[in-house]
């Protein structure tokens, strides 16, 4: 489980490496909401089951959201949907 008192745990900080090598130069913020959904389906007891992402990156102008959601997918590779049960992305080009 994360511990409460540190700000990212290792699949965070996976998550926030993988982004950021994909997106260059993109502006991204990754909230763990885990403890939002402790107790509920998808809950491993980790600390690391639910993320928000809000992620601005020029290279998205021009492509509709489920481009860009598919994109941020496969930055992620198998963390969602094996370590990761739920991830809400907003993806937006600047200026949106």
């Amino acid at each position: 489980m994360v511990n409460p008192m540190s700000s990212k745990g290792p699949v965070q900080q996976e998550m926030e490496s993988l982004l950021a090598a994909a997106f260059p130069d993109a502006h991204f913020a990754l909230s763990n909401d885990s403890a939002k959904h402790h107790g509920h389906a998808g809950d491993d007891g980790s600390g690391e089951s639910h993320f928000s992402l809000s992620i601005e990156w020029a290279g998205f102008q021009g492509m509709n959201r489920v481009m860009r959601q598919r994109m941020v997918n496969k930055a992620l590779g198998d963390l969602p949907g094996q370590r990761v049960h739920a991830l809400a992305i907003r993806a937006t080009a600047p200026g949106e």
